[in-house]
């Protein structure tokens, strides 16, 4: 399988653990970005796992020698994050087992969800997933990313590609997301794909001391900064979904 992201990319570095367990070679293509301690740690995890994983100085140049190899040769190509329909099926289940949880009573309903927006897979799929369930819940994406990539555009796309796939699949129609359900949190990016938010440090701490949970600063850190800050305007409970404890790095 040919793998493509960041220096420090946590989808290559899973990618390569479970091709791993099922006899599959990986193939890690990544470029250069603003580095923090978790992308430090989880790009040396990578080198240990993938001999030979290539670090290029631009994005073009990884995508590009990915896709002419993945032509050339039979290994299989996968996107960016793993979002593709058949990826964000997982992400759909999810939303389905936070329904269930929800009807038994095993937490509230939350008013809104707040995740990391990166290349927009998990917000594809959670907001399939409660369409399909029927869910009145607010998605709030902190965007983590360049605009060119992360967008809103691009997440509706992602929706209506897994819809079309669940019902080429199931014969069912999937009903449309609510798009007025969906919203992105554009100041917590904090410049540059990697670069720690300044502010993040201290809300953190929080997480780290009331539940041992340990952030990265290029994608749950900025996400909880978001999720903190939507508390204080919210009339409801509000979910943090959290998409990478980096307690595994030391584990």
């Amino acid at each position: 399988v040919i793998a493509v992201g960041g220096a420090g990319s946590t989808h290559i570095l899973s990618t390569a653990h479970y091709a791993k367990s099922l006899g599959a070679k990986t193939i890690a293509m990544r470029w250069t970005h603003d580095m923090n301690a978790v992308a430090q740690s989880v790009s040396s995890s990578i080198e240990e796992m993938v001999p030979g994983a290539q670090i290029q100085r631009s994005t073009i140049v990884a995508l590009t020698i990915a896709r002419y190899r993945s032509w050339t040769t039979r290994a299989r190509y996968i996107p960016i994050g793993g979002s593709s329909p058949l990826g964000i099926l997982g992400h759909v289940n999810a939303a389905l087992e936070l329904n269930e949880q929800i009807r038994a009573r095993l937490l509230p309903m939350p008013e809104k969800i707040v995740l990391p927006l990166g290349s927009g897979g998990t917000t594809a799929g959670l907001l399939t997933g409660f369409a399909i369930a029927g869910l009145p819940i607010e998605i709030v994406g902190a965007r983590v990313g360049p605009r060119a990539v992360v967008n809103r555009s691009r997440v509706l796309r992602l929706a209506r590609k897994t819809a079309g796939f669940i019902e080429r699949l199931t014969g069912e129609k999937i009903p449309a997301v609510n798009k007025s359900k969906f919203r992105i949190v554009q100041d917590v990016y904090g410049g540059a794909y990697g670069r720690p938010l300044p502010e993040a440090d201290g809300a953190g701490t929080i997480l780290r001391e009331a539940a041992r949970i340990r952030l990265d600063d290029t994608y749950s850190a900025k996400a909880w900064v978001a999720a903190l800050s939507e508390c204080l305007s919210a009339r409801g409970p509000v979910l943090f979904w959290l998409t990478f404890d980096a307690r595994c790095l030391t584990n």
